[in-house]
């Protein structure tokens, strides 16, 4: 048997083929493009997604063509939040709004003025990336478009439409709407009546182990299945990357540097703390429940430092840091990271990218060193904001793809004062953990599946740091204050 992931990133559509040990056969991707109409806007096709989607799986099927025949579950993770409307005869009614879209921002006020249990039904502060303030814009900027909307479908359960027909999510995805009860694990009747929505636009929930039906006729037959093939439930992209690593018991979690960055750790219970813009989900399996600090951008502002500065790659501006002593370190600029606003502990989605301290001596080296630092501090405002709500941080796991650089990992590490392990494999992440899902769906057992990938590098905080970082973190933490004010809204 093969369990098949595919995880629906912002910039790829990712598929993973596993064998029934979980050891991962081959995976694949398919590049997806961001619209960005004007500031603020983050939008893509959803009919993008499908056919990257197919694109990908066919890239399996030409490489591994007997071993894909083989599959027996489907599992799904994806990018969250996004807002893609249906028609009666569900087709698009317009590009999907993204997690990253800003342009919400009155409509969460006007969402809590109109439900002003906000907070106690969904432990969560209305911000512009959740879905439900997307769905008022629309209602205020295209009312015909709104007028039109039959079902709301997140973004990979758009894919799940394609793949079996059914329309389904499940816990961890639907907590990032501003639409489900998280404690009760239940769609809010107020907060869709709030939105002028009901529970026939939505979705029939699950949880992301179980089954939401099965892989249609005609896809079996283009990718040459021989056996019936269940779609599991899934999870949204940071909840499968839990899956991934073994992440599902709690005060386990992971620190991930991608396109945005995310503090995520596992607990038994709901713990909200809505007060510093910490998210409070469910986790994607049943009776576990997770809590998360989000930074928009993190990764990303590497990648924008190294395009602004004619690099050839990232590498190579890395290398150069490294060679920085430790007074060139100390003369380099502050870097605020807020390149698409900001989530935890701020919710300001007017916060904008700031060097401080810039002159004629500035190297590119140390712009770069500034650029790794500044996300590494806004790592520490949400680890901050987790352990204001109760949660205990000893050691986390380290993904995502500025996790291949040693020198930024272990200045994480150094920063937050918590152990930060990689794994062998872990890039594999979200689309991993989909792919565990699926076994779970059809019928394996969580403790055999949710295993942790074998240790690759540890670091461990270097106490002889803390004094360097502290005083840059408080100089980091007091320009955000004096600049704040000054955002162009």
């Amino acid at each position: 048997m093969t369990f098949l992931g595919i995880d629906l990133g912002t910039s790829e559509i990712k598929a993973l083929l596993i064998d029934d040990y979980g050891s991962i056969i081959t995976s694949t991707g398919a590049p997806l493009s961001v619209s960005r109409p004007q500031p603020l806007y983050s939008e893509q096709k959803p009919e993008d997604w499908w056919q990257a989607t197919l694109i990908a799986v066919d890239a399996i099927k030409k490489s591994h063509p007997q071993q894909l025949s083989q599959t027996r579950g489907i599992g799904l993770s994806g990018q969250m939040h996004g807002a893609t409307l249906l028609d009666a005869n569900d087709q698009p009614l317009r590009p999907a709004i993204l997690w990253n879209d800003t342009r919400s921002f009155k409509e969460c006020e006007d969402l809590v003025a109109k439900e002003p249990n906000t907070l106690n039904i969904t432990g969560n502060l209305a911000m512009p990336g959740f879905t439900a303030p997307k769905l008022l814009w629309v209602a205020h900027n295209e009312p015909e478009i709104f007028a039109k909307v039959d079902s709301v479908l997140l973004p990979k359960d758009y894919l799940r439409l394609q793949l079996c027909g059914e329309k389904f999510s499940e816990m961890s995805d639907a907590a990032g709407t501003l639409w489900l009860d998280v404690a009760k694990r239940d769609w809010s009747d107020a907060m869709l009546a709030a939105c002028g929505l009901s529970r026939k636009h939505m979705p029939k929930l699950v949880e992301g182990s179980e089954s939401t039906g099965q892989l249609r006729t005609e896809l079996v037959s283009r990718w040459k299945m021989q056996h019936p093939v269940i779609i599991a439930g899934g999870a949204g992209d940071n909840a499968a990357s839990a899956i991934g690593i073994g992440a599902i018991a709690p005060g386990s979690g992971f620190v991930s540097l991608g396109t945005s960055g995310v503090v995520f750790v596992v607990n038994d219970r709901f713990l909200p703390n809505p007060k510093r813009a910490v998210h409070a989900f469910c986790h994607a399996l049943p009776q576990r429940w997770h809590q998360m600090s989000v930074m928009l951008s993190a990764a990303s502002c590497l990648r924008w430092v190294t395009l602004l500065l004619g690099a050839k790659n990232e590498a190579e501006l890395l290398a150069e840091v490294e060679h920085l002593d430790i007074k060139a370190r100390e003369q380099a600029p502050i870097f605020l990271p807020y390149l698409s606003g900001e989530r935890t502990p701020h919710n300001d989605p007017s916060a904008q990218g700031v060097f401080w301290g810039l002159n004629h001596n500035t190297t590119r080296a140390e712009l770069t060193y500034s650029v790794i630092e500044g996300v590494a501090f806004g790592l520490a405002d949400g680890v901050a904001a987790l352990r204001d709500a109760g949660t205990s941080i000893k050691k986390l796991a380290l993904v995502g793809g500025g996790s291949r650089s040693a020198y930024w990992s272990q200045l994480i590490a150094d920063l937050l004062g918590i152990t930060l392990q990689t794994y062998t494999g872990s890039q594999t992440g979200a689309a991993l953990g989909a792919a565990r899902l699926a076994q779970l769906a059809c019928g394996s057992n969580e403790s055999v599946v949710c295993t942790t990938p074998p240790d690759d590098c540890t670091f461990v905080p270097n106490s002889s740091t803390d004094t360097f970082l502290t005083e840059r973190y408080g100089r980091f933490v007091k320009l955000y204050q004096s600049v704040a004010p000054l955002w162009i809204h």
